[in-house]
């Protein structure tokens, strides 16, 4: 079969349309680089990507380090999120990624992007897929603070 071969002629590989490129859950760090690279489409004008990296404070409190945790869902309900954003948008492709593990002050915890054929719709698209990913997507944060404490938050 050809580039263009449907889900239905290789059962378990992405159809050439399908607009979800990239989901994943990792234990090892991510690149943005390889999340912009999975939403290119020629059909697309506009390209909007969020980064969330770790920062050194959180709610006025000095923070040390981290580690994210994931309930073994997590996959599925990212790519179920994934799905009603691209149901939701004229999306032409969307990659999410989200880290795990143990994260020091400015790793990247999470790249999201999604192509569209207009900016207005990418940004509208990018800022749900991120905002539905940390309500709705099983992934725990366990924060270390500078004085000793630690606290668990849902992402």
């Amino acid at each position: 079969m050809g580039p263009m071969a449907s889900t239905h002629d290789h059962p378990g590989e992405l159809a050439a349309t399908d607009p979800l490129r990239l989901l994943a859950i990792r234990d090892t760090p991510l690149s943005v680089d390889e999340v912009f690279a999975a939403v290119g489409d020629d059909a697309a004008g506009g390209t909007a990507l969020f980064v969330g990296t770790v920062r050194d404070h959180d709610g006025g409190a000095d923070v040390d380090g981290l580690g994210y945790s994931a309930h073994p869902s997590a996959e599925a309900e990212l790519r179920r999120v994934a799905e009603k954003i691209a149901a939701d948008y004229p999306v032409r492709a969307l990659a999410a990624v989200h880290r795990v593990g143990e994260l020091a002050i400015g790793d990247l915890a999470v790249v999201v992007a999604v192509s569209c054929p207009h900016r207005a719709e990418a940004f509208e698209a990018c800022r749900r897929l991120i905002d539905d990913l940390k309500r709705e997507v099983p992934i725990w944060k366990h924060q270390r603070y500078s004085d000793g404490t630690e606290d668990w938050v849902g992402v």
